[in-house]
């Protein structure tokens, strides 16, 4: 495990390491960036940089925390890439059911195969799927999500890259928006994530904003959690017409 800098978890744990592109959204990928450092550093785990790789050693590990924690399945990955076997997908899923002490949030961008395999996965209340939409062209991964026996079903709308302008949010819990960070960062625009506010709003959804991303994004200059310093800092800054914007699934 590890504890997580992410706004929305605690920590991570990485059963998989490694992925392949298949979206947009995957273009300046943090993992893959992150997994050549921790290779570069000489970390075994990462000795196949970002090739996808499955950890059966890592299973146990929830069994051994002893304080409750909000858990990010696979930071590192992605659990429903196709070359990870059900059989192991299930192991994890049955790690997740007997620590119900836990909350587990996977997210995934192949919510096809997500909806393929529901029928054979136990959905425990303390596991939280999500999807990434990070534009239109995506925007069916949230029926795949929608069509689960996920008790919690959330949007991951990051990086955005583009307005999201009809979400059907029947059936999701939780949203969350985030811009892209990193050194070619594609930029997000006030506009897209006030629309998916005001969606959230209406829907009576959550509404969690995560960073601009860069501050070169954040339309405030002048935002104090741009400043590393302030105890909301986020990349970029996160505040939204002066507010920071971090609600959970109340059913948390």
């Amino acid at each position: 495990m590890a504890e997580s800098s992410i706004e929305w978890t605690e920590m991570t744990w990485n059963p998989t390491t490694g992925c392949t592109k298949i979206s947009a959204g995957c273009k300046f990928c943090y993992a893959e960036v992150m997994s050549k450092r921790l290779f570069a550093m000489g970390s075994k785990k990462y000795k196949d940089k970002f090739k996808l790789r499955i950890h059966p050693n890592e299973l146990d590990a929830p069994n051994h925390w002893k304080k409750p924690r909000i858990v990010f399945v696979n930071s590192m990955s992605d659990m429903f890439h196709k070359d990870v076997p059900l059989e192991f997908i299930q192991k994890v899923f049955k790690v997740m059911n007997e620590n119900p002490q836990h909350t587990f949030q996977v997210l995934t961008k192949r919510a096809d195969l997500v909806a393929k395999y529901d029928k054979q996965l136990s959905w425990t209340k303390n596991i939280w799927m999500g999807v990434s939409v990070e534009d239109e062209r995506v925007i069916d991964r949230i029926d795949y999500l929608r069509s689960t026996g996920a008790k919690i079903k959330f949007l991951s709308l990051e990086p955005l890259i583009g307005p999201l302008l009809s979400l059907d949010l029947k059936k999701i819990d939780w949203v969350i928006v985030g811009g892209e960070s990193g050194h070619k960062a594609r930029p997000i625009k006030k506009e897209w994530v006030i629309d998916i506010k005001k969606q959230c709003a209406k829907a009576h959804v959550p509404f969690f904003f995560k960073q601009w991303g860069k501050k070169n994004f954040n339309p405030d200059k002048r935002d104090p959690t741009i400043s590393a310093k302030h105890p909301q800092h986020a990349k970029g800054g996160c505040e939204l017409d002066g507010k920071v914007y971090r609600k959970m699934p109340k059913k948390l």
